[in-house]
């Protein structure tokens, strides 16, 4: 059987799938990949290619690193193993392109892609689990926002979400039972929100105003007073940490979360 060899300084992925897509072409042929990653050293190289050598076989890579990239080539050269560089030449054409340094950081593009994907993941999370919604899979989050009506609560998880973190929130309604998932959540995973009654009032004056509905008790001083009392005692019981979000922006309100995330794991 004809063999491969797919060598990388990172996780090999990208020339094991470039591989396995040009082998698609050639489907009456019978071919072993054998994936070498995390290749960072010459003496690494020396053993692969006498491997190669030994195998008959054939190399195609992808070391983002120029220094690797001369020696698999000097190295291959004198074992009479053929070897294909997969990224090399584009790595210079886009060089002189960006008329810029490549960082040369091997899995740069796995750890991007993996960011990438995680915080596609997280945002759906969030999308999944706003305004109480799945409160069952609350286990999963990594951050919930518990508080009255527009104390944020959304924009805040949309934000944190595109941070990569798994949020989710639970609005409180007076008198409305809480889930038992949240009693269960480890502390400094839960965050209350409050803010001062009169900006909240006004923030409900026009949020009504602008849907052309009527205010009617949900945007008075007094109701909204009593829904912060309540919220409140739901905080004291379960001793989670109130963040006040009274004339905050968005970031603000996120790094002092974040903040305290930070301290509990160093705890």
């Amino acid at each position: 059987m004809n063999k491969i060899y797919a060598v990388s300084d990172g996780t090999g992925r990208t020339a094991a799938q470039a591989l396995q897509a040009v082998l698609t072409q050639f489907k009456t042929h019978e071919v072993e990949i054998i994936l070498k990653a995390e290749v960072r050293t010459e003496q690494q190289i020396e053993e692969i290619v006498a491997e190669v050598s030994k195998q008959n076989g054939f190399i195609i890579h992808t070391l983002v690193s120029e220094m690797l990239r001369e020696s698999i080539q000097r190295i291959c050269r004198i074992h009479n193993v053929e070897a294909i560089d997969l990224i090399g030449p584009l790595i210079l054409r886009l060089t002189h392109f960006l008329n810029e340094s490549p960082q040369e950081e091997p899995g740069l593009f796995f750890t991007l892609n993996k960011e990438y994907f995680k915080r596609i993941d997280s945002m759906q999370f969030a999308f999944n689990h706003d305004d109480g919604l799945r409160s069952d899979e609350y286990d999963k989050a990594e951050i919930i926002l518990v508080g009255v009506s527009r104390t944020f609560k959304t924009p805040l998880s949309i934000f944190l979400a595109y941070k990569g973190w798994f949020v989710a929130n639970y609005p409180v309604v007076i008198d409305a039972e809480l889930p038992e998932s949240l009693a269960k959540i480890p502390y400094g995973t839960v965050f209350g929100l409050s803010t001062e009654p009169h900006d909240l009032s006004q923030l409900r004056i026009a949020r009504q105003e602008y849907l052309g509905g009527a205010t009617e008790d949900y945007a008075s001083v007094d109701f909204v007073r009593k829904e912060l009392n309540y919220a409140q005692r739901i905080f004291n019981k379960f001793e989670w940490p109130v963040i006040q979000v009274t004339n905050k922006p968005i970031e603000e309100i996120a790094s002092e979360i974040l903040a305290f995330k930070r301290r509990i794991d160093r705890e």
